[in-house]
């Protein structure tokens, strides 16, 4: 029989799916290198080519999962055919996911068990979204319908104040705790761009937000 050859690409992605499997089943913490390695069956030395450790493997799956995501997002903005506002209202959106594969993803992190991927999954979508961001508020600043002199630091630190507030029911906010602070939420992007008041009101009306 003969020896099935993979792919540099097909053996990363097969490691990746397999560690995916067992950190949704066992948590990140509970799941050992050679747990992945017996999971995909392969020798050590060839998950090591591949990986250095397990939180390569774990930034590996955030930035797996979040690819199509940011995809999207990069092509909103590199529409030339958009405003800033339009295309901060379809970015903003638009992030969140209706798949039921990328839910699934979106409910594991958010389990205690997976402390350490979900806090991943926060970073990257800070540091991977944000220039994004960025490229639109420099327009929206062209347009003279935002005046930022940082655009990247600003987005930042927004994203953060965000993420940590709304995330997942961190806090166990009920619906109408969730949507005052939408509205906080809006108000202060709305100041820290200079942007006309109203310009981000579909921020206090998200989809899914807050939904059982």
């Amino acid at each position: 029989m003969a020896r099935i050859v993979k792919t540099a690409e097909e053996r990363t992605l097969e490691i990746i799916q397999a560690a995916q499997k067992l950190f949704m089943e066992k948590g990140y913490s509970n799941t050992s290198i050679q747990a992945i390695i017996n999971e995909v069956g392969v020798a050590k030395g060839t998950f090591y080519y591949y990986f250095s450790s397990k939180e390569d493997v774990l930034e590996a799956i955030v930035n797996y999962t979040l690819d199509d995501l940011l995809k999207q997002a990069q092509q909103v903005a590199d529409d030339e055919t958009l405003d800033a506002v339009s295309k901060m209202q379809l970015v903003l959106s638009n992030i969140n996911v209706a798949d039921d594969d990328s839910n699934n993803v979106v409910e594991y992190l958010h389990q205690p068990k997976n402390r350490e991927l979900h806090e991943m999954a926060n970073v990257q979508i800070v540091l991977r979204l944000s220039p994004i961001l960025a490229k639109i508020v420099e327009q929206g600043n062209k347009e003279k319908v935002f005046k930022v002199k940082r655009p990247l630091e600003t987005v930042q630190l927004l994203l953060c104040g965000s993420q940590f507030l709304l995330d997942g029911g961190l806090f166990a906010f009920n619906k109408q705790e969730i949507k005052e602070r939408q509205l906080v939420i809006q108000e202060i992007i709305e100041k820290a761009l200079v942007a006309k008041s109203g310009t981000f009101s579909f921020m206090a009306k998200p989809k899914g937000v807050g939904d059982e």
